[in-house]
């Protein structure tokens, strides 16, 4: 098991890039797994804590200007430059209005795995995750409501529980794991962990791909131009936010642009109402496509930069 959990980690980026379409084209499988998002996303949390050096983390928190100004980037600032592209190029409609929510969303639970998987900085990648994560109900509504006037319908103390459930529970399992299991064996099994993290991400991808396929056949037009404007909205948020942290250093610039284009959809999909337009939801599906294939697109390209990367100022 150990050695094929290794195996999985390795070919990490290939399996996420596979993965996808094997969602897509097996409806039954797709459908089968729909409800187990929440499950596999509660696992994916727990083993990314496993896999990070919480000394590190600490050290990040003790760099609260690079922490503060990460999260206004990733929570204000994105979703204000999404509205500000989106109204140069008049661009308008529920198509629209999802992009410049995507951009409101916290970065991907499965952020500090696939900084680790490109070999960027997972530590960095799991603060702002978490902590992006715990302030998106504050954010994400009145960004969302101000800049498209698109109110989102969230509970908030709803919301807040389940980012409770979510996250506190499995860094609580993280910490009893790290008491009761020697740091050795943690480290031996690290890569293992590593495997499992991208099989469980994988399951999430084949839920979220229920109905997709169907929808392909009836309007190709439509997946197909969505699926192009999340590669676009995802690659041009990864590019901006490496562009603006920069001055911080390759390292933590490449790791906050993988952040930036990668975002949380999966609780957006969670949370929105059924009277949401259905448009809007379907698109939060296609954003599974770059979250899925930009490992294993970028990574050849975060290899070549890294290889460059100063030490941080």
């Amino acid at each position: 098991m150990r050695l094929f959990l290794e195996w999985s980690a390795h070919r990490g980026a290939s399996l996420l890039a596979v993965g996808i379409f094997i969602g897509l084209f097996t409806p039954p499988l797709a459908a089968a797994l729909r409800d187990v998002v929440t499950p596999v996303v509660f696992c994916l949390m727990t083993l990314v804590l496993l896999r990070v050096d919480p000394a590190q983390v600490v050290g990040y928190l003790k760099r609260p200007v690079l922490v503060a100004l990460l999260l206004l980037w990733l929570l204000v600032l994105c979703p204000i430059l999404a509205w500000a592209a989106c109204a140069a190029l008049g661009f308008t409609g529920p198509l629209a209005a999802a992009l410049v929510i995507m951009a409101t969303g916290c970065a991907a639970t499965s952020s500090p795995a696939f900084a680790r998987l490109v070999g960027l900085d997972g530590e960095i990648a799991l603060v702002a995750a978490v902590l992006s994560t715990l302030l998106v109900p504050f954010t994400a509504p009145p960004m969302a409501l101000g800049l498209m006037g698109i109110d989102l319908a969230i509970s908030l103390p709803a919301l807040m529980l389940r980012l409770a459930l979510l996250v506190g529970l499995p860094l609580l399992l993280s910490i009893l794991v790290r008491r009761i299991v020697a740091p050795a064996t943690l480290a031996h099994w690290g890569r293992a962990v590593d495997g499992a993290v991208v099989l469980l991400v994988v399951l999430y991808g084949f839920g979220v791909m229920d109905g997709i396929l169907a929808l392909l056949l009836r309007e190709p037009a439509f997946i197909l131009g969505g699926i192009a404007l999340a590669f676009a909205g995802a690659f041009a948020l990864n590019l901006a936010t490496a562009l603006a942290f920069t001055p911080f250093g390759k390292g933590i610039a490449l790791s906050a642009g993988l952040l930036s284009g990668n975002r949380n959809m999966a609780l957006y999909l969670a949370v929105l109402p059924a009277a949401t337009d259905p448009r809007i939801l379907v698109f939060f599906a296609l954003c599974q496509f770059p979250l899925f294939l930009s490992p294993f697109l970028l990574r050849p390209f975060y290899g070549r930069m890294r290889g460059r990367a100063q030490p941080p100022a």
